[in-house]
C-alpha cells in the first residue's frame, strides 16, 4: 500500500459505470417470493391436511408431527432441486450477531447410485457442532454437540450463487441439555410468552374473537458504501469496520444536500439489485433514499411478523454485503464508519397485531377500541420505565458507543415520546377532567364517549427520542445498524407481555367490587400517575434534558460496559425466568459474550491503529519531514530566508513526536489491557478505561499530520475520497 496505490484507485473509480442488474423484471408479484418455500408452494405441493397442519405450526408455534414432517421435507427437497439446489443447511443465529451455516448435500448412495434424498428428520433437526461458537461459559469447549431445530413460523428460502443454489432453513440451536445457544429462541419465547398476556388481557376487556397476537416489525437499515478500491487501502476498515483515522474533509454534510437527494446511477443500479434479490427471497423492502451522511443510504421494509422481520433482516444485511461485491463497492453497516457524520442505526418499528387483522397500537373509533387502546399504551409506558436499564442493554456495543448521544442519535437515556395529543389525554386522565381543558363537567374515563377519537397520526415524529410512538407503533431508534435486531425484540416482548400480565392481575382483582370499566380506568390512571416520568416530547440531546432526567430518576448508562452490567440485575433474571424467556444461566452467558465482543472488538481497533500508525503513517510523516528538511537547508545555503518555514518543520517534528508518544502509550496500555487478568465485566472495564482514550490520543494527533504531509505522499485515502468518490 501507498500513495501510488491510492492515486491508482482514485483513478479506476474514475471509469466505472453502473452496472445493468440481471434478470430485471417490472412484474414484481410475480418474482416476490420465487426462492421462498411459502404457502404457494405448500399448497400445490402438500395434501390439504397437511397444508392446514402445516400452516397451523407456522402461525401458532404448534409441534410438527414426525409424519407430517417427512411430507414437508420431501416436497421442500423436490422444489429446492427444480430451483438449482444440491445442497441444503440449516441457518441460524448464534451468539455472535450474525448467522451460521453447514451445507449438506441431498445427495445419498443407494444400490450404488446417487439420490436426491432429504428426510423430515433431516429437515427438523441437524447436528452442526457447537465447541467454536461463543457460549459465555454455558457449556465447556468438550462439550461439541449442538443442535438445530426447525423453526416453522420462518420459511424455508433458497440462496443463489452463480455456481449453484443452497436450501436454508431458518432454525433454532441449542446445546444437548437444551440452553439456547442462540438469539432465535429467546426472542421465539418472548414471542409466546406475550401472546398468552396480551389473549389473556384481551378476554377480560370482553373480546372473544382474538385467538392468536403476535409483535410486528419493521427494520429501516441504515448503510455507508464506500468503492470497494479505496476500501482495500484502507486496513482499519477491513479489520474494524471504521475508520480509525481521518481528518476531516473540507465536505462533509453541512450542505445536508446528500438526504433525499437524487440517487448517483451507480449506487442505483446497486440498489435495484439488492431490491430484486430481496423480493425473490420474499423480504418485502419498499423504500430507498440517500441518507444524510455522504455516501449513506437506507433501506425500509413493510412491516411483518417479528420472528420472520428478524430472519429478513439479517438475509437483508448479507445481501447488501454481497451485492456490493458485484458492482464494485463494500457496504458498511458499522455504526459510525466515519468520524465527525452522522453515523448509522436500525430503527426498530414495533407494534403488536391480532389473527383478526387488528393493530393494537391503532387508535380506535369507537370507545372501547381507545380503552383497549389507552391500556396498550399504559402497559408500554410501565414497561419501559420499569425495564429502561434492560431495554439499554439490548442497544449497547462498542460500535453504539460512538453515535447514541451524539446530535444524530438518540441518547443514552430510555425515554418515550407520545406527541402533544396523547401526552394531553394521558394528563387528563390523571386529573380526572376532560382534555385541554374542554368540556370541564365532564370526567374523562375510559371506555365513554368523552375519550375523542384518535386520528392514526396522532404525533410527529420526535428523532431525539430513543422510544417514539408514530401513529400506529413503537419505533425504537436506537439500535445499532450492524445489530441483529433479535435481542432488543426479544426484551421488547417479554417486557411488555409483563406489563400487561401485571393489567390483568390488576383488573381482575379490582373487577369483581367496580366492574370492568371502573377496574380499567382506576388501573391505567394509577399506571399513567406511577410512569408519567418516562414521557418527554423535548429534544432528547439537550444538556437539560439531561440534568431532568437525573432528576426523574432515569438511569443514564452512557457506554456499552455501563450497560451490560446491568443484564443480570436480579429482577432482569426474575423477569426471563417468570416467561419463560431465559434462565438465570442463560441471561449470564448472555452478559458475559456482551463483555467479551466489547473487549474482543475494542483490542482489534487498538491493534489495527498501532499496526497503522507504526507502518503507515509515522513512515509518511517522517519520509516528509525529511524531504522538508533537505528543501530547506538547500534554500538556507543558497542565502534565503526560511524562517517560518523552519517554524512550520519544527511544529512538523514534534507532531511526529507526539506520534511516537501516542504510539508507545497505546502499546503500553494495550499489552496491560490483554494481559488484565479478572471477570470479562472487568476486562471490559480496562479497555473501555485505558486502551479507547489512548487510542483517541493517537488519532488526534495522526489526524493532524494528515493534514501538514504531502498529498501524494498519504497513503491512506482521505474521507474526501472515501465519501465522495463513487
Amino acid at each position: 500500500m501507498s500513495a501510488a496505490a491510492r492515486a491508482a484507485a482514485i483513478q479506476l473509480i474514475a471509469t466505472k459505470s453502473p452496472i445493468a442488474t440481471e434478470n430485471r423484471s417490472s412484474n414484481v408479484p410475480q418474482m416476490f417470493g420465487a426462492n421462498v418455500f411459502g404457502a404457494d408452494q405448500m399448497r400445490a405441493r402438500l395434501s390439504e391436511s397437511a397444508f392446514r397442519a402445516l400452516r397451523s405450526c407456522m402461525e401458532h408455534g404448534q409441534e410438527l408431527d414426525p409424519g407430517l414432517a417427512d411430507q414437508v421435507a420431501t416436497a421442500m427437497k423436490e422444489w429446492a432441486v427444480e430451483r438449482g439446489a444440491t445442497h441444503f443447511t440449516h441457518w441460524f443465529q448464534p451468539m455472535t450477531g450474525s448467522t451460521a451455516e453447514k451445507h449438506d448435500s441431498f445427495a445419498s448412495l443407494e444400490g450404488g447410485k446417487v439420490i436426491m434424498e432429504f428426510s423430515g428428520r433431516a429437515l427438523v433437526k441437524g447436528e452442526p457442532d457447537a465447541s467454536s461458537f461463543p457460549s459465555g461459559g454455558l457449556r465447556a469447549t468438550f462439550e461439541a454437540r449442538g443442535y438445530t431445530a426447525w423453526d416453522p413460523t420462518s420459511p424455508a428460502f433458497i440462496r443463489e450463487t452463480r455456481n449453484g443454489a443452497t436450501l436454508c432453513v431458518p432454525t433454532a440451536f441449542c446445546s444437548w441439555t437444551g440452553e439456547a445457544l442462540d438469539e432465535k429462541t429467546p426472542l421465539l419465547r418472548s414471542s409466546e410468552a406475550l401472546h398468552r398476556a396480551a389473549v389473556r388481557l384481551l378476554r377480560l376487556l370482553g373480546d372473544t374473537k382474538v385467538t392468536f397476537v403476535y409483535p410486528t416489525l419493521g427494520c429501516e437499515q441504515e448503510y455507508f458504501l464506500i468503492d470497494r478500491s479505496l476500501y482495500l487501502l484502507r486496513p482499519d476498515l477491513i479489520a474494524t469496520g471504521r475508520t480509525l483515522f481521518g481528518a476531516k474533509p473540507p465536505k462533509g454534510q453541512e450542505l445536508e444536500d446528500h438526504y433525499f437527494g437524487s440517487i448517483q446511477p451507480r449506487v442505483l443500479a446497486y440498489m435495484q439489485e439488492v431490491e430484486l434479490e430481496l423480493w425473490k427471497l420474499g423480504v418485502p423492502v419498499k423504500t430507498r433514499h440517500n441518507e444524510v451522511a455522504p455516501s449513506q443510504y437506507e433501506l425500509a421494509p413493510i412491516f411483518e411478523r417479528t420472528t420472520v422481520a428478524v430472519d429478513h433482516n439479517m438475509i437483508c444485511m448479507e445481501v447488501l454485503k454481497h451485492v456490493a461485491l458485484r458492482h464494485g463497492f463494500q457496504c458498511l453497516l458499522h455504526e459510525k464508519p466515519y468520524q465527525g457524520i452522522n453515523g448509522s442505526g436500525k430503527h426498530n418499528n414495533w407494534s403488536l397485531s391480532t389473527d383478526t387483522g387488528e393493530n393494537l397500537l391503532e387508535p380506535g373509533k369507537s370507545p372501547e377500541e381507545n380503552m383497549r387502546f389507552m391500556v396498550m399504551i399504559a402497559a408500554i409506558m410501565r414497561a419501559v420505565d420499569l425495564h429502561a436499564d434492560l431495554l439499554r442493554v439490548t442497544i449497547a456495543h462498542a460500535g453504539n458507543d460512538h453515535r447514541l448521544g451524539a446530535n444524530e442519535a438518540p441518547p443514552a437515556i430510555l425515554s418515550i415520546y407520545l406527541g402533544e395529543q396523547l401526552t394531553e389525554i394521558v394528563d387528563a386522565l390523571i386529573a380526572g377532567t376532560a382534555r385541554g381543558g374542554e368540556r370541564k363537567k365532564d370526567t374523562m374515563r375510559l371506555g365513554v364517549s368523552v375519550l375523542p377519537q384518535l386520528p392514526r397520526d396522532a404525533t410527529d415524529r420526535n428523532r431525539t427520542s430513543p422510544f417514539a410512538f408514530t401513529g400506529n407503533k413503537f419505533e425504537f431508534r436506537a439500535v445499532g445498524s450492524s445489530q441483529a435486531t433479535a435481542k432488543p425484540n426479544t426484551v421488547l416482548n417479554t417486557i411488555v407481555a409483563e406489563s400487561l400480565a401485571h393489567i390483568a392481575d390488576e383488573i381482575e382483582r379490582l373487577q369483581g367490587a367496580k366492574g370492568l370499566e371502573a377496574a380499567v380506568n382506576e388501573v391505567v390512571v394509577e399506571l399513567f400517575k406511577k410512569h408519567k416520568r418516562i414521557l418527554f416530547n423535548g429534544n432528547g440531546y439537550s444538556a437539560e434534558w439531561h440534568l431532568e432526567a437525573e432528576k426523574r430518576g432515569l438511569p443514564n448508562l452512557r457506554n456499552a460496559v455501563d450497560a451490560i452490567g446491568t443484564f443480570c440485575a436480579p429482577k432482569s433474571i426474575a423477569l426471563f425466568e417468570k416467561f419463560g424467556v431465559l434462565s438465570a444461566k442463560e441471561a449470564e452467558s448472555r452478559m458475559n459474550i456482551m463483555f467479551e465482543a466489547y473487549s474482543k472488538a475494542i483490542a482489534i481497533e487498538g491493534q489495527s491503529a498501532l499496526s497503522l500508525a507504526r507502518t503507515m503513517i509515522l513512515p509518511a510523516a517522517q519520509k516528509w519531514q525529511l524531504t522538508v528538511a533537505q528543501s530547506l537547508l538547500l534554500a538556507k545555503q543558497a542565502g534565503m530566508d526560511v524562517k517560518i518555514q523552519e517554524r512550520r518543520l519544527r511544529d512538523m517534528a514534534a507532531r511526529i513526536e507526539g506520534l511516537v508518544v501516542a504510539i508507545d502509550e497505546l502499546t503500553g496500555v494495550f499489552e496491560h489491557a490483554e494481559q488484565h487478568a479478572g471477570s470479562p465485566h472487568e476486562h471490559a472495564r480496562v479497555y473501555r478505561d485505558r486502551v479507547v482514550p489512548a487510542m483517541a490520543k493517537l488519532r488526534e494527533v495522526a489526524d493532524v499530520l494528515e493534514t501538514m504531509v504531502d498529498d501524494a505522499e498519504w497513503p491512506l485515502p482521505k474521507y474526501r475520497e472515501i465519501l465522495f468518490m463513487q
